[in-house]
């Protein structure tokens, strides 16, 4: 069964039982609107404050928009670029390009005009679906990417250099189009999070699609009675593959955009959601703002809520343990994958392995996993090396370069960068991105064993570790320090706070910053050190 083909099945089964629903709380707290359906959101605001769609009509617009395509010469073999905001429409429209045989293109919806561009003439995309937020961008380069035919808008008042969605769709079939697709044939090209350089293109199978279903419902019991809270962008692997567990029986999922303690609270509360999957600084927000008495738990109906699970970066074993005091009835699991890898799940901690909070855990349902040395031999249980992942997601190739592709993919293996180590139960700890990795004297510092560290300090928000140019010892660490709001600490304050460290593990250099994070919460360090490895220590030093 192909994953066009679940949403077909749950049509059949539940049509008219909800399946989607779009909550937007900016509309509802009247806050500013840059839509140009501004008078529209003022006429009648909870409209556009609750969407929802039933399991048919989401059937019926993936078909419909599968027959615009196809009636616009897009079929096997194209590609359709995604440029939305999370939306109600997000979904059916991914569905209707995977139902032409197409490849669907998400594209981040943080990018440049510039990258967009890249991102197009990298997928050598054929045509593109975008949003309001995006005509200023691809106004710029609209020159640049004519050949883009259909270039499609959704919403109100449609820019001159595109069509309607909504005015097109309308007048097409919603019968399914007759086209067979094959587990391998090309589905999807996602882009990596372009954390350690410019993305990649990312080339998956149907095949590659339909296991991230199985295995996310695998690893947590999905029934049809469970209802999802994503909050991620669509447009990464993590959000919508975590849903997937759901989505293969029929499950609900409620898309929240915002990312206030206060709204994921009211979306739990208020919808009955039963899974959430949060990003470290929303879990940590939500802790923070019920410690300050920003907002009571006691106001929220939240019984239901049965699992909390995290994410896309290391995640601090102090912050699950301050959730379990505030939550004690969660069960909590922590997931680790790549884009390269259909998102979350080739590894995960199991919601039965709490005792080994700190752990990424353990091989994913139908993966297998390994640990080696840079000649790829497998490391002594207890050494650090390079982590190494094999199963049912893992992708093609990197579209259009080879080069990369033979780097990390070697004899079905995916070699995730990622520095890691097992213990003598078999659980897998994430050490550090192999590129992070700072040299100082000929000694390895891994970052995160310090941001764990220091993230365990009452005044920290976030942190960031680096390593900044030494000309004695190669590099030394540097602690880029975020603290929490109306919180007071000083370089002084975390340095003493620093001697239970190894000596060669104290940051030299402490930076109070904010800490730059993309839309799936990983840490930009290549911001970081543009921004700082160019400044003397001693500058830093003195300015701190």
């Amino acid at each position: 069964m192909s994953i066009t083909q679940i949403l077909e099945k749950n049509a059949r089964l539940y049509a008219d039982d909800v399946c989607l629903v779009e909550i937007n709380p900016e509309i509802q707290e009247k806050k500013e609107v840059t839509w140009k359906e501004y008078e529209l959101i003022e006429a009648n605001p909870q409209e556009h404050y609750r969407k929802e769609i039933t399991w048919k009509e989401f059937d019926d617009k993936a078909n419909r928009f599968a027959n615009f395509l196809l009636a616009n010469n897009i079929k096997k073999g194209n590609k359709v670029a995604i440029l939305l905001m999370n939306c109600i429409e997000w979904l059916p429209i991914y569905f209707g390009i995977l139902k032409t045989g197409a490849l669907v293109v998400p594209l981040n919806y943080r990018y440049t005009a510039d990258e967009i561009k890249y991102c197009i003439d990298l997928s050598e995309a054929d045509a593109m679906i975008f949003g309001f937020e995006f005509i200023g961008r691809l106004e710029s380069i609209k020159d640049k990417i004519n050949h883009i035919k259909p270039l499609i808008y959704t919403g109100k008042s449609c820019p001159e250099f595109a069509i309607s969605y909504e005015e097109q769709i309308k007048n097409y079939s919603e019968t399914a189009p007759d086209i067979e697709i094959s587990d391998e044939e090309d589905a999807a090209l996602y882009f990596s999070s372009g954390t350690t350089g410019f993305p990649k293109a990312i080339l998956h199978s149907h095949a590659n699609l339909l296991a991230s279903c199985i295995t996310e419902n695998a690893h947590h019991k999905q029934t049809r009675q469970d209802n999802f809270l994503c909050i991620p962008p669509l447009y990464h692997t993590g959000a919508k593959m975590h849903w997937f567990g759901s989505f293969l029986v029929g499950g609900k999922a409620v898309l929240l955009r915002g990312v206030k303690p206060k709204w994921i609270l009211k979306a739990v509360s208020e919808e009955q959601i039963t899974i959430v999957w949060l990003l470290v600084p929303w879990a940590q927000d939500i802790l923070d703002a019920v410690e300050s008495g920003e907002i009571s738990l006691n106001d929220y109906d939240m019984a239901q809520w049965r699992l909390m699970h995290i994410g896309a970066q290391p995640v601090p074993p102090s912050l699950i343990k301050r959730w379990k005091e505030y939550f004690p009835g969660h069960e909590y699991d922590t997931n680790y994958g790549l884009s390269e890898s259909i998102g979350p799940g080739c590894v995960h901690l199991g919601i039965e392995n709490i005792h080994k909070v700190g752990a990424i855990g353990v091989p994913g349902y139908g993966w297998m996993t390994k640990i080696v040395d840079d000649k790829g031999q497998e490391v002594k249980q207890g050494d650090v090396g390079e982590l190494a992942v094999k199963g049912p997601g893992v992708m093609k190739c990197y579209y259009n370069d080879k080069e990369a592709t033979d780097a990390v993919l070697k004899d079905g293996w995916l070699y995730t960068g990622d520095m890691a180590k097992m213990d003598d139960e078999g659980f897998i700890y994430l050490v550090d991105r192999k590129k992070d990795v700072i040299i100082t004297g000929g000694e390895n510092i891994y970052p995160v064993q310090i941001e764990d560290f220091l993230r365990s300090h009452r005044a920290i928000k976030d942190v960031a570790v680096i390593g900044l140019p030494d000309k004695r010892v190669g590099e030394i660490a540097a602690a880029v320090v975020e603290l929490k709001k109306d919180h007071i600490c000083t370089k002084e304050d975390l340095d003493t706070f620093c001697e239970a460290l190894p000596r060669y593990k104290r940051p030299r250099v402490i930076i109070f910053d904010n800490v730059p994070r993309n839309p799936t919460g990983k840490i930009e360090k290549p911001k970081i050190r543009e921004k700082y490895c160019k400044v003397s220590v001693v500058e830093l030093q003195m300015s701190n």
